[in-house]
């Protein structure tokens, strides 16, 4: 059934509520801190109700890493896109570097991600959030090994994702930790060269 206007109308004004109730929300929490800023104070920030909060968002930390989610359905796409003579590290490497950015600038990013790494409750969340990346990748890292999507014994997909994003993740503190001085490109690669040491290196010229 096709949409209504009405409808498209209703959809665009929730989108626009959810971003400026998200946008308020990092506000509080980039200036208060993540834990010091309650679910009462983003509804009153934002003008609306405690109970209209839960109809856009689960948690406080939904507001920080909803851009995760969307960004792991990014990077799907660009690695099911990667040149069939790509190897599945180098194709995954790749994917994770040129899929498009979601979310702030490099500033703005670095106070998200030292909140992240200091508050537990994040920290255990966007480790649920890399779960769901596992979820999605791993059936491409399959098919380009040649394992059979039935094949339950060949976990060879499962562990190459599952590396990869815990070098992400390593990466990613230390990157934090440096003040975002150092190259995070050049992190994850060094971070995958302690797992993989014969790995050629992936950049293009």
């Amino acid at each position: 059934m096709p949409t209504t206007p009405d409808q498209k109308l209703w959809t665009r004004t929730r989108q626009a509520v959810h971003a400026e109730v998200a946008r308020t929300a990092m506000e509080l929490f980039l200036s208060r801190g993540f834990e010091a800023t309650t679910i009462d104070d983003i509804a009153a920030a934002a003008g609306i109700s405690r109970r209209s909060f839960f109809r856009y968002f689960g948690t406080k930390e939904d507001i920080v890493l909803g851009d995760l989610a969307a960004q792991g359905e990014l990077i799907r796409k660009e690695l099911e896109a990667r040149p069939a003579d790509e190897d599945a590290w180098t194709a995954l490497l790749n994917a994770l570097r040129d899929a498009p950015r979601l979310g702030q600038d490099d500033a703005t990013m670095l106070k998200i991600s030292k909140m992240l790494y200091e508050t537990p409750s994040l920290r255990a969340r966007s480790i649920e959030k890399h779960l769901q990346w596992q979820a999605l990748l791993t059936p491409e890292i399959r098919r380009r090994l040649g394992v059979a999507p039935d094949d339950e014994d060949d976990l060879r997909a499962d562990a190459i994702v599952a590396c990869m994003l815990a070098c992400l993740d390593i990466a990613g503190e230390a990157w934090t930790r440096s003040n975002g001085s150092r190259s995070l490109e050049e992190l994850v690669l060094s971070a995958v060269a302690a797992v993989r040491p014969s790995a050629p290196d992936p950049r293009r010229s």
